[in-house]
């Protein structure tokens, strides 16, 4: 089993390989702009994960797909060579869900501070529905012979 430093060092090297070279191994002109965001690598080094995006739409993203899961073997043979280790991991392309969840942030914030803005323009005049000091007091001693009377 290697050590994590080591599995690291390994998923750096694929990551800028891959990265480099990925042009010139799937020769296709459908292949989108591709950026490899991460490389995770199995402790046994048997299994590489690779994390990607792709500027387009959703059929440029698809087609894109398509396109690093038919070239997995040359990119693997290829990989193997670069590397020069023993035993050569497998590559997996996973699409990253990075850019797709920051635009939902985003979205989610700014209608955040759209409903804040909606607050502070309501709030603007308004007066408390109580007392202006809604906290309890010492009551005073009334005076007892004011009944009497």
């Amino acid at each position: 089993m290697a050590d994590e430093a080591r599995a690291r060092k390994v998923a750096d090297r694929i990551k800028t390989v891959t990265a480099e070279n990925l042009d010139a191994i799937v020769k296709d002109p459908d292949l989108g702009f591709v950026t490899v965001t991460d490389v995770r690598v199995t402790g046994d080094l048997q299994h590489a994960s690779l994390f990607y995006t792709v500027f387009g739409d959703e059929e440029q993203r698809a087609t894109t797909a398509r396109l690093l899961e038919a070239s997995k073997g040359r990119l693997r043979s290829f990989v193997g060579k670069q590397l020069g280790i023993r035993l050569t991991p497998t590559l997996e392309w996973v699409a990253d869900a990075v850019p797709e969840n920051a635009a939902h942030l985003e979205d989610l914030l700014k209608e955040a501070r759209e409903r804040d803005a909606e607050v502070a323009r309501t709030s603007v005049g308004a007066a408390y529905a109580g007392e202006s000091d809604p906290y309890r007091k010492e009551r005073e001693p009334e005076d007892p012979g004011a009944d009497a009377v």
